[in-house]
């Protein structure tokens, strides 16, 4: 049984930064799984946010968060992250950590597992 748990969400003022991480268990190789963020809004649909394929493949972004912010894995710690940077107040939202088998892709329903969420909140 695959399980994700997010932690580094809380709140920041714009333009600040924050690291998310996604730890795996359940003895879960990190590498070959593809691995996503979501986000979801108060009263907004969730929306994908940036996707990463499987050991050694390329990552993908959402256009409102390119260039700010990158997603990584560290397979020996079994976790994925995603660094946040100049982070807005549009940016806030719950964010959930997903996995898949297969290829990367920007459906969550895609995706088989996925973690409880962590709130990220960004003050103007």
């Amino acid at each position: 049984q695959v399980q994700l748990v997010e932690s580094g969400g809380g709140l920041v003022q714009a333009g600040g930064s924050l690291r998310l991480s996604c730890a795996t268990s359940g003895g879960t190789i990190v590498g070959l799984f593809a691995m996503g963020w979501f986000r979801q809004a108060p009263g907004k649909d969730r929306e994908f946010v940036a996707a990463l394929g499987v050991s050694g493949g390329a990552a993908c972004y959402a256009d409102s968060v390119k260039g700010r912010f990158t997603i990584s894995r560290d397979n020996g710690k079994s976790t994925v992250y995603l660094q946040m940077n100049s982070l807005k107040p549009e940016d806030t939202a719950v964010y959930y950590c997903a996995a898949r088998f297969g290829t990367a892709g920007e459906l969550m329903a895609d995706y088989q597992y996925r973690g409880q969420g962590t709130q990220v909140t960004v003050s103007s």
